[in-house]
């Protein structure tokens, strides 16, 4: 009987146990192709991490309007942006301009 009701609690301690730092922050993906972001927008929250994957035919950057963040994406390549503050980013390919995306922050 004791033995049950040790387990009982040991389950609920562990319910009830801190997972803070456990979490790791979600990966919001970025595809590029046909000079293009896909999609243009993300809503993102602090810890989360951005990958833009370039599937086009040509490189690319993204690149913050802000100069927070500049990546160099090659072909077939990928690159990774940890969020690690609030707002609203917009970005853009130095390579080609008239390609923008935004990144919402909260």
């Amino acid at each position: 009987m004791f033995a049950h009701m040790r387990a009982v609690l040991v389950a609920c301690a562990l319910c009830l146990a801190p997972v803070g730092h456990a979490i790791a922050g979600e990966v919001i993906v970025v595809k590029i192709g046909d000079l293009a972001f896909s999609p243009a927008t993300v809503k993102a929250r602090v810890g989360d991490t951005i990958e833009w994957i370039n599937e086009d035919f040509l490189d690319h950057t993204a690149t913050a309007d802000d100069g927070s963040f500049d990546l160099a994406v090659g072909v077939g390549q990928s690159a990774r942006l940890e969020v690690k503050q609030s707002g609203t980013i917009p970005y853009f390919c130095r390579v080609h301009p008239n390609m923008r995306g935004t990144v919402d922050v909260e």
